[in-house]
């Protein structure tokens, strides 16, 4: 019989304790060992026991606490010493959140392996702000991109904006220049409303509307910070008269 801990990789959600699962919460209160990312809000780690040690890998632009392989090591380590460790991500640990990566390292090393499912978050911060992703007379087709990757100018997004379709781009705010002019060079309309969801689902939560030529000013001049997710498509203009207005101005 394996003496190995378990590595459990849960989805924490966009950072209300309510939204979390009942799993998610069960094995937080529970856990030895959490290893969290920036992502994770103090009001989830509040839920750990005072026993437990909260180790930090908080990434931010161009300065990781610690490399994704060196992450993946300490998840490992942890493990085969005995010691059952709990993965803590914000959002869903495979959206985004290199959670396959995690995974397929702690098999190799024969440990095993539960994934918890989190809200993720475009679905959190799409919710709370009260925009459908999918709408009968507006869009069938949801597509989810990272805008802050290696090689973002070489990647093909065509197809994955426009008419009936909506487009949410993860990691977008301090690339906004290359991904409007991406997907205008692509032939996205430069009137095709978007919306950007600042702190999605958390208190300080905040949208800014606007239209896709101007999605570089609106970042700098409404000051948007990460977390964000930008969401563009004709979903996020509905009920908002004078969005649809703005846009009809500048189509003629």
């Amino acid at each position: 019989m394996s003496t190995h801990g378990t590595i459990y990789l849960v989805g924490a959600g966009p950072g209300d304790p309510d939204l979390l699962t009942l799993r998610a919460a069960r094995l937080i209160e529970r856990a030895e060992i959490i290893v969290h990312d920036g992502l994770v809000s103090r009001e989830i780690l509040a839920l750990a026991s005072q026993d437990a040690r909260l180790i930090s890998v908080a990434k931010q632009r161009s300065k990781h606490t610690l490399p994704q392989d060196q992450i993946n090591a300490l998840l490992v380590r942890e493990a085969l010493s005995g010691r059952d460790v709990v993965r803590l991500k914000g959002g869903d640990p495979l959206i985004f959140g290199r959670g396959g990566e995690e995974a397929e390292d702690a098999k190799a090393a024969g440990i095993r392996v539960e994934i918890v499912p989190g809200i993720s978050a475009a679905n959190g911060a799409a919710a709370a702000s009260q925009i459908a992703l999918t709408h009968r007379d507006a869009s069938s087709i949801v597509s989810f991109v990272a805008g802050q990757c290696k090689g973002l100018s070489d990647q093909d997004w065509s197809g994955l904006a426009g008419k009936g379709r909506t487009l949410v781009i993860y990691m977008g705010v301090k690339t906004a220049p290359q991904i409007a002019e991406k997907l205008m060079a692509d032939g996205l309309a430069p009137d095709v409303p978007l919306a950007v969801i600042e702190n999605g689902a958390r208190p300080d939560m905040r949208v800014v509307r606007g239209l896709l030529a101007g999605l570089p000013d609106l970042v700098i001049e409404r000051d948007i910070k990460s977390p964000a997710l930008i969401v563009i498509g004709e979903v996020t203009a509905r009920g908002d008269i004078a969005l649809r207005q703005i846009a009809a101005e500048v189509a003629q």
